[in-house]
């Protein structure tokens, strides 16, 4: 349920600050001047009431539930949101976006059901940690590099992975700051993991920002929901050594609800392209 409330306030903090960074004139991926414009406007303001109550939640979520359970939910906010921007700009919710929300929640319920994650170690080793970093660090800096040469919903696409997987490391440092915090304060503030989460976290706000710039929010929404919560499965997998029931008889048919949330992805973004 916790999740479930954070895809929403996360949805609904994501509809007001595109419709901010959209006003602003594009630069570079990385322009810090795009934050303090934004800062500025009371859109982009008011956008972090529901975000606050979405981090919030997420945090009460993947303190007592696995990442590999607690980001596939919060990926149920692209179709969210795609409903929120219709009525935001005050126009029916077309039967492709319909659609697109029904395919890809039928298909997130399956695969959660499918899979059946289960919570592994609470706090990560040290090596697991660099090893999270390394693979993170490289495919961001890809990400970026690539923006820097493309445009309009490419360059959308790129910063929205690029953002996907700052927000899925940002999850699992956020789950091992919650699952250790014990009520001591003074650990809380000394612990690494709280500046490392603030770091990821800033840069990720950054790259999210400039893409959406990048044509309308389905180009980098939808590559920002489909890559955070694959971040989230394969950090949890990895570092928090979470499992999956991937029994002979279970693979067809999470092969089947990936690709009905892969699908409802791509019909929430194709619809809005054709409307751009």
């Amino acid at each position: 349920m916790a999740a479930l409330v954070a895809a929403f306030s996360f949805a609904l903090s994501t509809t007001m600050h595109q419709r901010a960074a959209k006003r602003q004139q594009p630069r570079r991926a990385l322009d810090l001047r795009l934050l303090l414009r934004l800062v500025r406007t009371r859109l982009w303001q008011f956008g972090w009431v529901p975000d606050v109550v979405a981090v919030a939640s997420q945090t009460l979520a993947l303190r007592y539930g696995p990442l590999s359970l607690v980001q596939p939910l919060l990926a149920g906010g692209l179709f969210m949101a795609v409903v929120m921007e219709a009525a935001w700009s005050r126009r029916p919710v077309p039967r492709r976006d319909l659609a697109a929300a029904v395919l890809g929640t039928v298909g997130l319920v399956a695969f959660l059901v499918t899979a059946d994650p289960r919570a592994g170690v609470g706090d990560p080793t040290r090596s697991a940690w660099c090893w999270v970093a390394a693979g993170a660090g490289t495919a961001v800096a890809g990400c970026l590099l690539g923006a820097r040469r493309t445009r309009a919903a490419a360059r959308g696409a790129l910063l929205g992975v690029a953002a996907g997987v700052l927000y899925g490391v940002a999850a699992a440092l956020l789950k091992a700051v919650a699952t250790r915090f014990s009520g001591d304060l003074s650990a809380l503030v000394l612990d690494p993991r709280v500046a490392a989460l603030a770091l990821v976290a800033v840069l990720g706000v950054q790259v999210n920002q400039s893409a959406f710039q990048s044509g309308r929010i389905a180009a980098p929404l939808t590559a920002l929901t489909l890559t955070e919560p694959v971040t989230g499965v394969l950090v949890g997998a990895t570092a928090f050594r979470e499992t999956l029931s991937l029994g002979a008889f279970r693979i067809p048919l999470l092969v089947v609800s990936v690709g009905a949330i892969t699908i409802g992805v791509w019909l929430a973004g194709g619809a809005s392209r054709v409307r751009s």
